[in-house]
């Protein structure tokens, strides 16, 4: 297993160089000037001019993506053109509350989907299987960023219960959970539907019912952990939706979080904050999916075995090669 994480960490490194490259790519060919972004419009040419060749604008293409580049390399990822501030410290002061967003959000999507999805595919076209899939229809169909004004609207505006922006306490995470978790509570339930209604119509799901057990025991502890491949994979692959659906609705909600920042950093043309944090973010989605690709072999043993055995196949070779 060390052997395939290594694998897939140098994997995810060429991922990482492609992204750096597509945003500053993006970035580079974006109308307008950060140093007049600074400086402001009432400054001269020859002042905005200086600054451009003090912040290294007026270099080439490649060699600004080379300077980028090292600086990230050596975790700087730049100076923020309006505060003054490291990128980083910028970004990291924010990405907490943004990951707070999507691990509650994925937290609560899990809890409601995999019990859905279960009773869906156990109760195979009963009234509670129809009422789960027509819900988990709406939610793939609603776009986050409605269904959180149709939060805002009911909750806050009607109903007055919930605060309708901000993130001062536990009831303020109420919405934003919601609107991001809609999606995934309904991807999730379908796959974990599907998943399950495939593993309960093996042989030996009848062979268990057969021997007497429990159909609770036969759905816990036999069909739910063969069932769980696929429905972990889309845990993961949510999970980095969520942080990304969190960029919507930290806008909508006024939350101060890592989504929120980027957005005002594309309108203000802050470049470097853009760049620093899109590549936080897909470093946290590298880091996801490899999470995700190690728990298969706790979930799977043969996964586990796979490896080993491949492993102990070269050694055996290795061993005859030197004998």
């Amino acid at each position: 297993m060390l052997k395939f994480t290594i694998k897939r960490i140098l994997v995810a490194i060429p991922v990482l160089l492609g992204v750096t490259l597509l945003v500053f790519t993006m970035l580079y060919f974006t109308e307008g000037d950060p140093a007049r972004l600074i400086l402001g419009d009432t400054a001269t040419e020859e002042e905005v001019e200086a600054l451009r060749e003090e912040l290294g604008l007026n270099d080439s293409f490649g060699q600004q993506y080379i300077s980028y580049l090292g600086g990230v390399l050596k975790g700087d990822l730049g100076v923020d053109y309006i505060t003054g501030r490291p990128v980083s410290e910028e970004v990291m002061d924010r990405l907490t509350t943004t990951l707070k967003l999507a691990v509650a959000s994925i937290v609560f999507s899990m809890i409601v989907a995999i019990p859905a999805g279960i009773i869906s595919a156990v109760r195979q076209y009963s009234a509670v299987d129809n009422i789960a899939m027509v819900i988990a229809l709406l939610g793939n169909s609603m776009p986050n960023f409605w269904l959180a004004l149709m939060l805002i609207l009911f909750f806050s505006v009607f109903l007055g219960i919930l605060p309708a922006s901000g993130l001062y306490g536990a009831q303020y995470y109420i919405m934003p959970v919601i609107g991001i978790s809609a999606g995934s509570i309904a991807t999730i339930t379908r796959m974990t539907r599907s998943s399950m209604l495939e593993v309960i119509r093996q042989d030996y799901i009848r062979t268990s019912m057969a021997k007497g057990l429990t159909e609770f025991l036969i759905i816990v502890k036999h069909a739910l952990k063969n069932a769980l491949i696929p429905v972990i994979t889309v845990i993961g692959i949510q999970f980095t939706v969520a942080v990304g659906g969190a960029v919507v609705n930290e806008q909508v909600f006024a939350i101060p979080g890592l989504g929120k920042f980027l957005v005002d950093a594309i309108k203000a043309r802050n470049y470097q904050v853009v760049q620093g944090g899109v590549l936080v973010i897909a470093i946290i989605c590298s880091i996801v999916n490899l999470v995700i690709d190690l728990l298969y072999a706790f979930v799977d043993p043969r996964i586990k075995s796979q490896y080993q055995k491949s492993g102990k196949i070269k050694r055996i070779r290795m061993v005859k090669e030197e004998g």
